[in-house]
């Protein structure tokens, strides 16, 4: 897979938003992938500070050497993450992106694999999309995506932190 915006349409990727227009309520309920990408022309700044929210106390800010050696230049995809339905069933895609933009709007959260995100200037100019899939499947669907990055790239995307493994 390529990713790129048409071969995620082609499997199934909707929405593609960008994140400074990004209506929650359009977003659905269900449980799914979803993927950051750039647009066009996007050209990484990187920002002293991070405009994420801190975890456990945690500054989420990366020096920009570090930034710079997980930038991807010929990659459009940004980070792939899954919301899952959540132990009371009341979770999924559209609470997982409200979080994730709370998180780059200075609240705490949990939100700590995409912290790099918010360590971009013009991170609201990035586009979202997602993918419902059903709860049973999502765990090998986020390590399957997380692995054919890394057969196309040769390495995770520039904010996912941690490689998905898909759960036995």
């Amino acid at each position: 897979m390529l990713f790129t915006k048409k071969t995620l349409t082609e499997d199934g990727f909707t929405g593609f938003r960008p994140l400074d227009e990004l209506d929650p309520m359009r977003i659905p309920q269900g449980p799914g992938i979803f993927v950051v990408l750039r647009p066009a022309g996007f050209e990484p700044v990187f920002l002293n500070k991070s405009t994420a929210g801190t975890f456990k106390k945690k500054d989420p800010s990366l020096k920009r050497e570090a930034l710079a050696s997980e930038w991807l230049t010929d990659a459009s995809v940004l980070y792939i993450g899954k919301a899952s339905a959540g132990s009371q069933g009341n979770r999924g895609l559209r609470k997982q992106i409200q979080e994730f933009m709370d998180y780059g709007r200075g609240r705490p959260t949990v939100v700590w694999d995409a912290r790099l995100i918010w360590q971009l200037r013009d991170a609201l100019d990035l586009v979202i999309a997602w993918k419902e899939l059903p709860p049973e499947g999502l765990s090998a669907a986020e390590a399957d995506y997380h692995a054919a990055f890394i057969s196309a790239h040769g390495r995770l995307p520039f904010a996912n932190l941690v490689q998905a493994r898909a759960r036995k």
